[in-house]
């Protein structure tokens, strides 16, 4: 796929913000103010960022036919101010009087359209806004409320085979980082854009009830339009029971076999400790199954190569539940290094645990987790890799036994982290830790950010017992950030920034919206192996007495 992209304000920034909101979709071809008209024809989607182009009439005109021939056409802050002419005729619209800059809300119309599908009702974008008034055909799929009055955002018209997309948000690279924007503008882009309307079975491998994971995959799959849950399976016939209490109407199965041949089954969640995860995985994908797995996928690299192989040749999708990704303090440290609050990034540390006796059940069993190091370490290795480029040169790995010998997991584990450019990281679990250390350490060039964890207290009075109080578990606990910068003239100063906002079951949202629409996966097959390979190396250093294990550039 080609797009063409011309702006009047085309900065490096901008550039990169529309590579990321394009990426997976095709090759951008950017043209700015200044530059000689390109060839439009060959192009499958084009957008004009800005006020709309001072090109000549004969090249705007040669705009519309590869749109009337199917091509998508994305206005951006372009509407014509005059009702007159080939731009407002083209675009269906034309610009309203601009309120000041701040923050507004916008909200999905009940208008269908599959650019809108599936994107929350409501949402926040702090930006400059232009009003748009519909002509003709125009359909307003996002409006915004301003003054208790609703003005159209988001106006989409058809020309002939192809879709015209004028858009009054997203002028500063601010606003197009808005996931829910980002999210239109890349469906906009898409000539071939669907949407089916029926739901996708899910089935799930393996129910722990209550709080275990099968029941969480269970809400997160009831609590997303889109996809529904067929089948549960378990060999142990109170957990099956335990599943058609929570979920009513869902079949209980004793064995994967059954789940294979439910044809209403076409995606399996493996819910399963980890040492199941490889055959299990491997099995449904021959089977014919999109598979999405618990953390971690597997142990070792050859293990992921070999199951990122089977589902490219079974054509089928595989991702894997790194679903701390999206929690609120982590989204609100990455945001803050995107927006380059803290300059380069160069050091990363994490952190999780206490003093406490670890569980008693199988994620204190090397056998059955891979260790210590597989357990959070997946979820905290990821969070580092996220924020750090490309894989680490060296992994280094220590791993302490000397309080709790009635689990076979280390009582601590350290991995450091470095990269061939001097760059490093470190994460620490510890069951042995009487004062924590915070769960998030980041440098940068051009400042620090802190997460310390929050204490968290449950309190309730019960009958014959009076006032209780209890924590959470320490690993659950969101960080409070705070964010110190270095400024000329002034010294140190703090900035507390406040967690997003909650993205229930955004795992699961994203899974429907891949299968639904294309969109691509949060959590790649790719990205998922660099942590295995991270994870692989600390396990083999730890086993040496921290010997450093060196890896290449693709992680093995």
């Amino acid at each position: 796929m080609r797009i063409l992209f011309l702006s009047p304000r085309l900065t490096e920034s901008r550039r990169a913000t529309f590579r990321a909101l394009a990426e997976g979709l095709g090759e951008l071809h950017f043209v700015g103010a200044g530059e000689p008209a390109p060839e439009v024809g060959e192009n499958d989607a084009i957008i004009v960022d800005g006020p709309h182009p001072a090109r000549p009439l004969a090249f705007l005109a040669a705009v519309r036919s590869p749109v009337e021939c199917g091509a998508a056409l994305v206005a951006i802050g372009a509407a014509p101010a005059e009702r007159d002419g080939f731009w407002a005729d083209l675009l269906g619209v034309i610009a309203g009087p601009e309120p000041p800059p701040g923050e507004y809300y916008a909200r999905v119309t009940e208008a269908h359209s599959h650019i809108s599908a599936r994107v929350p009702r409501e949402f926040a974008v702090v930006d400059g806004f232009v009003p748009l008034i519909p002509l003709a055909d125009g359909k307003v799929i996002v409006d915004v409320s301003v003054a208790l009055h609703d003005l159209a955002a988001v106006v989409e018209s058809s020309r002939g085979a192809g879709r015209v997309v004028a858009c009054g948000l997203g002028n500063s690279d601010t606003a197009l980082r808005t996931p829910e924007i980002a999210q239109l503008l890349a469906r906009a882009l898409r000539p071939d854009l669907h949407c089916c309307g029926r739901n996708i079975g899910v089935g799930i491998v393996g129910y722990g009830p209550l709080g275990g994971m099968g029941y969480h995959h269970g809400l997160g799959v009831t609590r997303t339009e889109g996809i529904e849950l067929v089948a549960v399976v378990d060999p142990n016939v109170e957990r099956r029971k335990a599943a058609e209490t929570d979920f009513p109407g869902v079949r209980a199965y004793a064995s994967v076999s059954d789940l294979v041949s439910d044809e209403d089954v076409e995606v399996a969640l493996v819910a399963t400790p980890p040492a199941h995860h490889v055959t299990l995985t491997l099995a449904l994908l021959r089977a014919g199954k999109h598979v999405a797995c618990e953390k971690p996928l597997c142990l070792t690299v050859a293990e992921a190569d070999q199951i990122i192989a089977t589902a490219a040749a079974s054509r089928r999708m595989l991702t894997v539940h790194q679903n701390r990704r999206w929690d609120p303090d982590f989204v609100a440290l990455r945001r803050a290094v995107d927006a380059g609050l803290l300059g380069q990034i160069f050091n990363v540390e994490t952190f999780v645990g206490g003093y406490a006796h670890p569980c008693r059940t199988w994620h204190s069993d090397t056998a059955v987790s891979g260790g210590a190091g597989y357990d959070w370490g997946s979820h905290h290795v990821d969070w580092v890799l996220q924020l750090l480029d490309g894989v680490p040169r060296l992994v280094q790995a220590h791993g302490h036994k000397r309080v709790w010998h009635d689990v076979t997991n280390h009582d601590q584990i350290r991995v450091r982290m470095t990269w061939s450019d001097g760059r490093e990281a470190e994460f620490l679990q510890s069951d042995i830790a009487a004062v924590r250390r915070p769960k998030f350490y980041v440098q940068g060039t051009a400042g620090t950010l802190v997460g310390t964890y929050r204490t968290i207290t449950l309190e309730s009075i019960e009958p014959g017992r009076g006032y209780v109080a209890t924590q959470a578990h320490h690993a659950e606990a969101p960080a409070d950030l705070v964010l110190a910068r270095y400024e000329s003239g002034y010294g140190i100063s703090e900035t507390r920034l406040p967690p997003a906002l909650e993205q229930p079951y955004a795992f699961h949202r994203n899974l429907a919206d891949h299968l639904h629409l294309g969109e691509p996966l949060a959590v790649t097959p790719a990205s998922v192996r660099r942590v295995i390979a991270v994870l692989e190396a600390a396990q083999r250093s730890s086993t040496r007495g921290g010997e450093a294990v060196v890896l290449d550039g693709n992680g093995s």
